[in-house]
């Protein structure tokens, strides 16, 4: 019987990936979300293979180690889930939850030579000095060095941005972290819209960034209050 806090968890996990799927997020049965389980230290939910984002439920969420071991669950892993995910978990002790997808509009600035997320709209700006770029694609993530490379390059920072790929969100918990995905993708669309029409972005100051980064950061209520109304609208109650 697990307890409590473990049923929340893969409630709050596998909403996740439902909204995920239901925003455009997903893209078939690729890319994964992980989360540390509470009171259990070194092991983590992930999503399984095999499966659509769209009909995933919680118990079909597999328990994995810090080594990306399978250790529990009813399905298989995708083997560049063990990889990024236990590596990242194993190095960035603080990423309590960990989200990989190729969503579009983030994913076309990582297609862009020298694509930056640029601090030209609110949405942006949460993201002030929180985002790292790895600049060299080098295939899949099936060893290692590459999935060492990436997770050391994620450590400093909540956002990285893997070239000629897509994106990996970092965050205290599913709340924090799939707010993040979603304003991110939100700012790369806005951005990737204004940069359609030929004109100049309008770039915001670094003080002024740096300002509302720090009132964004002290609202994280809306993070949670995000992941109750999905859990609410989608049946995860």
């Amino acid at each position: 019987m697990e307890s409590a806090d473990v049923v929340e968890a893969r409630k709050d996990l596998a909403c996740a990936l439902r909204a995920a799927h239901k925003l455009g997020l997903s893209e078939g049965v690729c890319n994964h979300f992980s989360l540390a389980l509470p009171q259990r230290a070194g092991q983590f939910l992930i999503n399984p293979q095999g499966l659509l984002w769209s009909e995933i439920e919680p118990d079909d969420l597999v328990v994995i180690d810090a080594q990306g071991r399978k250790l529990e669950g009813r399905h298989e892993v995708e083997p560049t889930a063990f990889f990024i995910h236990g590596w990242i978990h194993r190095t960035v002790p603080e990423a309590a939850c960990v989200l990989h997808t190729h969503m579009p509009f983030a994913t076309a600035l990582a297609l862009l030579q020298g694509g930056r997320l640029e601090m030209a709209s609110q949405n942006a700006l949460r993201f002030y000095r929180q985002v790292a770029y790895e600049n060299e694609y080098n295939g899949l993530v099936l060893d290692d060095a590459e999935a060492e490379r990436i997770a050391r390059r994620l450590a400093a920072h909540t956002v990285l941005f893997l070239a000629n790929h897509g994106v990996i969100v970092r965050g205290p918990s599913v709340a924090w972290a799939f707010d993040d995905l979603y304003y991110l993708e939100r700012a790369c669309m806005h951005q990737v819209l204004a940069q359609g029409t030929g004109k100049p972005l309008k770039l915001i100051p670094d003080a002024v960034a740096a300002r509302t980064a720090r009132q964004i950061a002290g609202e994280r209520q809306q993070s949670e209050l995000h992941l109750k109304a999905l859990r609410r609208t989608l049946g995860f109650d």
